[in-house]
């Protein structure tokens, strides 16, 4: 049997199809956010980064980097073990407290990231409850997807961002029977923001348990941080938040918010937090930091949204077409894989901008992107400069007409 005859026929597939994937190798420099080294055939040259997810710039935020060195001073390197086996620090202790703090919430669980808290919490919440019913908005993230999926519970996906379709499928449910309804707060491909108030409404009124994802939000909205439900004074509303510590905050892993019998049953029953071991100490203490510094400072916040709105205006301007995003995403639509990976490589080779391509099955096919995530860092010198550059690109690509 000639197994890697099988292998290499789905790889070449992706190939031909535009969509095999290349990861650049990068080295983020200190201080100079967000410009970063790339290295390519044992050359190095300077590049702007323009795709990350460190989405305020507090990986290299000076509270996070003191307190993870004290961490590391004081604790040394890993954690140990998983929570139940030595592996619980008091700095895991502590971010929990601050995150149940930031959402409202009477408890807060930590995972080592955010597609791990997802799928543990969904599959072990709707396992528990005797023949639960799940609600999911389609363009729910692959990890939500999963989570729900190894519940083995019976399902049902609701047209995106739509209560009255929701309230639909809830209708055909007994009032008794056990319902969870799980959504997003920020759409991380689109930019488009869900109407929580009345997904919270209908499912109330349906006697249904709220799960929400604030991954693309935690840090990033409210007055301390606390997401799109903060700023919209709907946390309570909701039974359960899920964050991440690895886009606004900086640093790894991820969590939930909820009440303390649903905390303790995802920490006492979820296979994939029982037997991971924890995140190490240092990381825990860094999250820790930036948690606390972002519910004080909403300067980065604030700088933040400037940049996005600069940049989409500029954008516009061009003729580029810029998907409708109401949040600090900015997704160029390109339409076809092959153009949208040309266009990335070119914009890395000849102006030394990184803007990874999205193609499917991350985005529906002909929906193909780049996903461009302005930072505070990211002045209006570099956005111009993006914008002539891509403007040059797509000229010489053909993507779109230019002005």
């Amino acid at each position: 049997m000639n197994y890697n005859k099988y292998f290499n026929g789905a790889l070449n597939s992706l190939k031909n199809e535009g969509r095999y994937r290349v990861f650049n190798d990068i080295k983020r420099t200190l201080g100079n956010f967000p410009k970063a080294i790339h290295y390519s055939n044992s050359e190095e040259k300077e590049v702007s980064v323009w795709c990350s997810n460190d989405y305020l710039g507090m990986g290299q935020n000076k509270n996070v980097l003191t307190a993870m060195h004290e961490a590391i001073d004081s604790s040394g390197a890993g954690s140990g073990g998983t929570r139940n086996i030595s592996g619980t620090s008091h700095y895991h202790v502590l971010l929990e407290k601050e995150l149940a703090d930031l959402h409202n919430k009477e408890g807060a669980l930590l995972f080592t990231s955010g597609y791990i808290s997802n799928e543990a919490s969904l599959s072990t919440i709707a396992s528990i409850l005797p023949d639960c019913v799940v609600l999911s908005d389609e363009l729910n993230h692959a990890s939500m997807i999963q989570g729900i999926k190894n519940s083995k519970a019976e399902r049902f996906i609701f047209n995106h961002n739509d209560p009255e379709h929701l309230d639909k499928i809830l209708k055909t449910f007994h009032p008794d029977r056990p319902k969870l309804v799980a959504f997003e707060s920020v759409y991380s491909m689109d930019g488009d923001i869900a109407p929580i108030k009345e997904l919270c409404e209908v499912s109330k009124a349906n006697n249904a348990l709220t799960y929400l994802d604030e991954v693309h939000a935690v840090g990033m909205y409210g007055p301390r941080g606390g997401g799109i439900a903060e700023r919209e004074g709907l946390m309570d509303e909701l039974d359960i938040i899920e964050g991440t510590l690895a886009k606004a905050y900086g640093t790894m892993g991820g969590y939930i918010a909820s009440n303390k019998n649903i905390i303790d049953v995802i920490r006492s029953f979820a296979s994939s937090f029982i037997f991971t071991t924890s995140l190490p100490p240092a990381i825990a203490a860094g999250a820790l930091a930036s948690v606390k510094y972002l519910k004080k400072s909403s300067l980065e916040r604030n700088i933040h949204q400037a940049r996005a709105k600069s940049l989409k205006e500029k954008l516009k301007q061009t003729g580029i077409v810029v998907m409708p995003s109401e949040s600090h995403i900015v997704p160029i639509l390109v339409g076809d894989p092959t153009r949208c990976k040309k266009a990335s490589d070119i914009l890395l080779s000849d102006f030394s901008i990184y803007i990874q391509p999205i193609n499917y099955p991350t985005v529906p096919k002909g929906k193909e992107r780049l996903r461009i995530t302005p930072s505070p860092l990211h002045d209006e010198k570099m956005i111009d400069y993006l914008v002539e550059s891509l403007k040059k690109v797509w000229r010489e690509l053909n993507i779109s007409p230019i002005s």
